[in-house]
């Protein structure tokens, strides 16, 4: 392309989402079409000559781009939303137009640089030592994956390994045990108490257990705020229990870590510092594009120690000798440059503006949890941890079949409503709705109005039950 198209069709795409950002509010929070209406409007065979560039933009943004989960929306509160800063956004572009490799110091000294230097923030963050090191990641999952490989390796590749994690945890981490190579039948689902942390009693009674029909335990993953509830584990006690009992301890962080940057953080993960491993998400509560995953490790050691494998032809990666080659550090060669939006939107904005963000997902929590209890139409279903609140339409009057088919029908008509977009979660059985309340952008009046619409919703579907439970 000519300097002239080329700049005319970055100049379109630049518009285009700059009217997207700032026509949010407006918009729905989720939109969604069925596979056939999307293939009637999509060719499905390769052109063999092309189109305008600027037709084939128009027609990604309009037929293939709307049809998602609105996740940087302020009433967006399903699952864990995303809401990037623009200077990230724009670093993933410069990112992809120098083509970066973000993979050995040959390759891409710059941001090799720059990776290190946001491992190291994050180091601080967390409070480890400075024997402490990481890398960034496509997300939570591959965390895992690279930490369970760092923890079989330091533990001397067991024959019979076993993984232990609460019944709270994201399935991530059992598929991370199993690319580990834990069989399916030795990964360890610990019970967890009446507020969702990890019961360590049980924890204990597994682990002889195993130990006694010669199983080895390599691994005790906790959560420091898991993604159904926010809850987290007694992470501190964990890390005493660990350290006696010579497991490796993993600290599942891909939500809630971030919040560390907050002194509210610091304190309600503390022990998160004595972890052998830490698996987090700047995409998540650091308000940054995906995919920008990381994994921290106490001993940077242990990760070299783990993925660092020769290669004929790498053998030019003598330049830059005695300098840290991201790939040998985690599963990936080639690799993103990811610390730059990272490092771009913290010089911009500065990090005391990212505290007040997280903590504005903090407030809003605590904000929403009063609103419940003081609903006659409301019920929380989990003590507010974090950012996240769980809750249910209970009026009163309804046993739990009703309740949960109420619920499932609030949510069904959320769906499709142009206000907001949440999600639900099964707590012990129990059907919950569910808010993840972490963008940047939410307001309390977007969180009220949310909340509203529940109760209205929710008194319309109670009502239509009771209606059909007559007939």
């Amino acid at each position: 392309m000519t300097p002239e198209s080329m700049r005319q069709l970055g100049v379109a795409a630049l518009e285009l989402l700059i009217e997207r950002i700032d026509g949010l509010g407006d918009a729905k929070a989720w939109d969604g079409e069925f596979r056939q209406v999307l293939e009637d409007r999509l060719d499905l065979v390769p052109p063999e000559d092309g189109r305008p560039a600027e037709e084939v933009l128009h027609q990604a943004v309009h037929d293939v781009l709307p049809f998602a989960a609105r996740l940087d929306h302020p009433r967006s509160f399903g699952f864990v939303p995303s809401s990037p800063t623009w200077p990230g956004v724009v670093a993933d572009f410069l990112a992809a137009g120098f083509n970066i490799n973000s993979c050995t110091w040959l390759v891409s000294s710059g941001t090799s640089q720059l990776e290190l230097i946001v491992v190291d923030w994050v180091r601080g963050w967390l409070g480890y030592p400075e024997t402490a090191g990481g890398l960034l990641t496509t997300g939570g999952s591959a965390a895992s994956v690279e930490a369970l490989v760092a923890a079989r390796e330091a533990v001397g590749h067991p024959q019979r390994p076993t993984v232990y994690m609460s019944d709270q945890s994201h399935g991530a981490l059992k598929r991370a045990a199993l690319i580990a190579g834990v069989r399916r039948e030795h990964i360890r689902l610990v019970r967890s108490d009446d507020d969702f942390h990890m019961d360590l009693a049980e924890l204990g009674r597994l682990v002889s257990e195993d130990r006694a029909n010669g199983l080895v335990p390599l691994a005790v993953c906790a959560n420091a705020g898991t993604s159904s509830t926010g809850a987290v584990d007694p992470l501190a006690d964990m890390a005493d229990w660990c350290e006696r009992e010579g497991i490796w301890l993993h600290a599942d962080a891909a939500y809630g870590g971030f919040s560390v940057v907050t002194e509210e953080g610091r304190e309600r993960l503390a022990g998160i510092d004595r972890a052998d491993s830490v698996g987090l998400d700047a995409h998540k509560w650091f308000f940054q594009p995906y995919e920008a995953g990381m994994l921290m490790v106490r001993n940077a050691e242990h990760l070299e120690g783990a993925f660092l494998i020769g290669n004929d032809v790498l053998q030019d990666t003598v330049w830059g000798a005695n300098h840290p080659n991201f790939a040998d550090r985690g599963l990936q060669l080639s690799r993103a440059a990811r610390a730059l939006k990272i490092w771009m939107s913290v010089q911009t904005f500065g990090m005391a503006a990212f505290r007040g963000a997280v903590q504005n997902g903090l407030d809003l929590a605590r904000r929403a949890e009063a609103y419940v209890e003081s609903s006659p139409t409301l019920e929380s279903t989990a003590p507010v941890s974090l950012g996240i609140v769980c809750f249910r339409v209970n009026p009163g009057g309804y046993d739990e079949d009703a309740l949960e088919a109420v619920n499932k029908k609030v949510l069904t008509h959320v769906f499709w409503d142009e206000l907001a977009f949440f999600s639900s979660t099964s707590l012990k059985g129990v059907f919950s709705l569910r808010l993840c309340i972490i963008n940047h952008t939410t307001t309390w009046e977007d969180v009220r109005k949310t909340l509203g619409l529940v109760v209205r919703l929710g008194e319309e579907a109670a009502d239509e039950w009771r209606d059909e439970a007559r007939t």
